[in-house]
C-alpha cells in the first residue's frame, strides 16, 4: 500500500473542498452574516491540504490504492465539512454536524434540525451546496478539474461511481469526468431558471436545485417542497429528480445522436416502468387519503420520484398512507435509481439482473440440458459480474440489519429502526414514522449518528471501498 500517495490524494482533494467553502462565504457576506465558521473552516481544511499534498511520495497507484483513497476521501470530506455546521454554533455536539455533513456529501438528506428556517442563509447554502459536491462524486470532480494528479485516475472513480459495471465515455477519464460535470452543471442551471421563472425566490431557487441534482434533499424550508403548495414547483421538481435518477451515459448517447441506443437502454426502460407502475397503484392506494383521483395523483408522483431517486423531498407526510403504501415506498428505497446517476439505492441494473437471474435459475431447473446467458443492453453478463452482484445483495443487507440492530439500542420501534438504517444505507433521507418527511433524527444517541454517518458513506460508495480499509491485506507493503 503506497500510503503517502494515498494521503496526498486526500491532501488535494481537501484544498478543492477549502476552495468550494469560498462559494458559502460570500453568500455569508452578501447577506451580513457573521463570515467566521467559513473563515475558519477554510484556514483550517487549505492548512491540512497543504501538509498532505507536499507529502513525498513514488507513483504506485494500482486498485487497492483508489479504492482506500476514496474511501478515505470521503469519511475526510464528511468530517471537514461539518466544520462550519459546529463553529456556527448551530449544531449541539460535533456529532451533529458531522451527520449532517456526511448527508449532505453522500447526498442522503437526513437531518437532525428541528427548525430549518432559523439557520442562518449562508449556512443552509452550504448544507445544500455539499449535496451537489457529492451528487456525481467529489473524485469526478477533482479529475475533471484539478491538474494532473499523476496518477491513474480511472482506478478512483471506478471506485466511486456506482453501479455494477463501470465504464467511461471517452477514453480519457479527464475527459469523460468534464463531459459529466457540463451535463450536470447545465441541468442544475435549467432547474434553478425554471424555479425562478414558476415564483421561487432565487436564493430558494439555487438551494432547491443543488438539492435536486444530487437527489439530496436539503430543503431551506422546514415543510420541504410542500412549504410553496405550487403544483408547478411540484412538477419541475418531481421532472428533474426523474433526470437526475437516470444514468448520464444516455445523456451523452443522445447528445452524441444515437437515439436508438439511448432509448433501447434496458435500465432505462426498467427505471421508468417501475415509477410508471409504483405512481398508478399509490395513486388507487391513496384515494382513501385524499379527496379525489388528481389530488393523489400530484403527491403520490412526487413521493414516488422523491423516493426512487433517492433525494428525500416531501410534499405529503407518506408515513401517514396505508400500510400497503408505505411497504411500496420501502420498495422503492431499496431499488433506487440508475447505475451512473446522482441516486442511490442498490441501482435498477442491479434488481433487473438479478431478477433475470433468477429466472435463468427458473429455466435451468426447468430444462437442465439449456443454455441461456444474462444479457444487459443486448451485451452478454460476464459469471464475474453476476457473482459480485450477489456479494453485494448479501453485503448490503448485511450492513442494513446490522446497522439497525445498533440503532435499536435507542428503545425505537422496529419500523424506526430498520427504517432509519435503511434509509442511511440506501441514501434516500426520509423513514418511517418518526423519521418521516415530517420528522428528523435529532433524538437518536451519538452512538447511532455515527453509525448512520458511515452507513451513509458504506452506501453511497457501495460498500467495498470501507470494507477495503477494514482489510489488513490492504495495508501490507507488497
Amino acid at each position: 500500500m503506497n500510503i503517502k500517495l494515498v494521503l496526498k490524494l486526500v491532501g488535494r482533494v481537501l484544498l478543492l473542498e477549502a476552495a468550494a467553502l469560498v462559494i458559502p462565504l460570500a453568500v455569508t457576506l452578501l447577506y451580513r452574516e457573521n463570515p467566521a465558521p467559513f473563515l475558519l473552516s477554510i484556514a483550517l481544511v487549505a492548512a491540512c491540504g497543504f501538509a498532505l499534498s507536499a507529502l513525498p511520495a513514488k507513483q504506485q497507484f494500482f486498485t487497492r490504492e483508489g479504492f482506500a483513497a476514496v474511501a478515505l476521501i470521503w469519511i475526510f470530506t464528511g468530517l471537514v465539512g461539518a466544520l462550519p455546521f459546529f463553529l456556527s454554533g448551530w449544531f449541539a455536539t460535533p456529532m451533529d454536524a458531522v451527520f449532517e455533513s456526511c448527508s449532505g456529501f453522500t447526498t442522503t438528506g437526513s437531518t437532525i434540525l428541528t427548525d430549518i428556517e432559523a439557520l442562518p442563509k449562508g449556512i443552509l447554502f452550504w448544507r445544500a451546496f455539499t449535496h451537489w459536491l457529492g451528487g456525481m462524486g467529489v473524485l469526478v470532480l477533482a479529475t475533471a478539474i484539478l491538474p494532473k494528479l499523476g496518477i491513474r485516475s480511472h482506478y478512483l472513480t471506478q471506485a466511486e461511481t456506482p453501479g455494477p459495471v463501470f465504464s467511461k465515455l471517452v477514453p480519457k477519464q479527464s475527459q469523460t469526468s468534464k463531459i459529466l460535470y457540463t451535463m450536470y452543471f447545465v441541468l442544475t442551471a435549467l432547474e434553478a431558471a425554471c424555479l425562478k421563472i414558476a415564483g421561487m425566490p432565487l436564493y430558494d431557487a439555487f438551494i432547491h436545485a443543488f438539492s435536486t441534482a444530487g437527489t439530496g434533499g436539503f430543503s431551506n424550508r422546514n415543510a420541504s417542497v410542500g412549504a410553496y403548495d405550487s403544483v408547478a414547483v411540484d412538477l419541475i421538481i418531481t421532472v428533474f429528480m426523474l433526470l437526475f435518477s437516470i444514468n448520464f451515459a444516455v445523456y451523452f448517447l443522445i447528445l452524441t445522436r444515437k437515439w436508438r441506443e439511448a432509448l433501447s437502454s434496458d435500465e432505462l426502460r426498467f427505471f421508468l416502468t417501475v415509477v410508471a407502475v409504483a405512481t398508478a397503484v399509490l395513486t388507487l392506494s391513496n384515494l382513501e387519503v385524499y379527496t379525489g383521483l388528481w389530488e393523489s395523483f400530484r403527491y403520490t408522483v412526487f413521493q414516488v420520484a422523491s423516493i426512487i431517486s433517492t433525494t428525500g423531498f416531501g410534499t405529503a407526510d407518506f408515513a401517514l398512507w396505508p400500510q400497503f403504501s408505505q411497504l411500496i415506498i420501502v420498495l422503492l428505497m431499496f431499488c433506487g435509481a440508475s447505475a451512473g446517476s446522482t441516486g442511490g439505492g442498490m441501482k435498477c441494473s442491479r434488481v433487473l439482473l438479478l431478477l433475470r437471474a433468477i429466472r435463468r435459475e427458473i429455466h435451468r431447473i426447468t430444462h437442465p440440458r439449456s443454455v441461456e446467458v444474462v444479457k444487459l443492453d443486448g451485451k452478454l453478463v460476464s459469471e464475474a459480474t453476476l457473482h459480485t452482484l450477489l456479494v453485494f445483495l448479501g453485503a448490503y443487507v448485511a450492513t442494513i440489519f446490522s446497522a439497525a440492530l445498533i440503532i435499536s439500542l435507542d428503545g425505537f420501534s422496529f419500523s424506526v429502526s430498520f427504517s432509519a438504517a435503511l434509509t442511511c444505507v440506501s441514501n434516500v433521507g426520509p423513514g418511517l414514522e418518526a423519521i418521516g418527511p415530517s420528522g428528523n433524527f435529532a433524538a437518536f444517541s451519538g452512538l447511532s449518528k455515527g453509525v448512520m454517518s458511515l452507513c451513509m458513506i458504506i452506501g453511497r460508495l457501495e460498500i467495498f471501498p470501507i470494507l477495503v480499509l477494514f482489510s489488513p491485506s490492504t495495508w501490507r507493503r507488497n
